[in-house]
């Protein structure tokens, strides 16, 4: 049996570098079965507690939230907006944290950032990691990758610093799954 891995990038660009880091990591796993998500599925109304009173849990929030209950592990890449989550992320976060208090359904994750800058997202990295583990009590990992369109080509991470750190974390997360 294959692990199954739900991997997301923490973005709404049709785009996203950090989709693509995402679905490339959750790849490196061996023998897994991927589920990528795309955030544009999942659109709902920007969460507010008077609207979840009037008009309940959105059905949407419940299958992402099923789409996580269903995964061994869970992989994110975060796009950094203004120094912290995209407003889609956020939105989808809000609407998950209220259907039951385990946001993250105590799943192994790994945490990644890039950007094309050259701090690669940390500064939404370390909110994650900092906040994550108030949500989630198994393992947490997290790496950022600078200059992604310097530093990843098809092939993966170019640079060999950069790759032998990645495939630490990396297999910090996958011990987390056994």
């Amino acid at each position: 049996m294959s692990t199954k891995i739900t991997a997301m990038g923490a973005s709404s660009s049709r785009a996203s570098i950090n989709k693509k880091f995402a679905e490339f990591a959750a790849n490196q796993i061996a023998e897994a079965s991927i589920n990528l998500l795309d955030l544009n599925d999942y659109e709902m109304p920007i969460y507010s507690v008077d609207r979840q009173a009037e008009d309940g849990i959105p059905d949407l929030a419940h299958q992402f939230k099923a789409q996580l209950k269903e995964a061994d592990g869970i992989i994110i890449s975060f796009a950094e907006h203004n120094g912290a989550y995209s407003a889609a992320f956020k939105n989808i976060m809000d609407w998950i944290s209220v259907i039951d208090s385990d946001v993250w359904c105590s799943k192994p994750m790994l945490l990644l950032a890039t950007s094309p800058g050259p701090r690669g997202g940390a500064t939404i990295l370390d909110i994650a990691l900092n906040k994550f583990k108030w949500m989630n009590e198994n393992k947490l990992v997290g790496f950022s990758l600078p200059s992604f369109k310097d530093n990843f080509g098809p092939e993966g991470i170019k640079d060999p610093a950069l790759k032998q750190d990645f495939e630490a974390k990396l297999a910090e997360f996958v011990a987390a799954l056994l």
